[in-house]
């Protein structure tokens, strides 16, 4: 996905592009592997962005993948007065700077059509930087965690510094 379809802009430099390693798939066809498995070449050197996103919970992906990654959060619960059913991972393949903003502004325009609540992890020092922006709907109190709208999302993406965790 090209970054300016979510607003953003790219400011690397164009020789900067490299492209993606393949360490695990040897020679054959890996074009026409790697196209069919994420969807375009990772190898091109384009500006395109690959994201993984996929649902799960009861009834719908792996449910025990679900339970396991949610057992141990009874803060969500608390911090939201219920306890959430579903979850839609929304992650980049990349780890640059665009790659975050990206990552945030996709996730808060999948929560524009669907709903939810927005669930990121925390580095240290970033709760002083979340708190008081619009659609924070709890901080867990280990501070690790915080829970928001899509205008959280939006808000953030605009802080200096801005990173996402996990």
């Amino acid at each position: 996905m090209p970054a300016e379809r979510l607003g953003v802009e790219d400011r690397r430099e164009e020789d900067w592009r490299k492209p993606f390693p393949l360490p695990l798939l040897g020679d054959t066809s890996v074009d026409e592997e790697l196209t069919t498995l994420v969807g375009f070449n990772p190898q091109r050197e384009d500006w395109r962005r690959p994201f993984l996103v996929y649902l799960m919970g009861p009834g719908v992906g792996d449910e025990d993948i679900f339970e396991a990654e949610h057992e141990g959060e009874p803060e969500v619960e608390a911090a939201l007065g219920f306890r959430p059913t579903h979850a839609i991972n929304v992650s980049a393949c990349c780890n640059g700077g665009i790659d975050h903003v990206a990552t945030a502004l996709l996730t808060a325009a999948v929560m524009d059509v669907i709903g939810g609540v927005a669930k990121a992890e925390l580095l240290d020092g970033q709760t002083a930087v979340v708190a008081g922006l619009p659609g924070v709907l709890g901080i867990t109190d280990d501070e690790w965690m915080v829970l928001g709208t899509a205008e959280f999302l939006r808000a953030w993406t605009g802080q200096p510094g801005f990173r996402l965790l996990k």
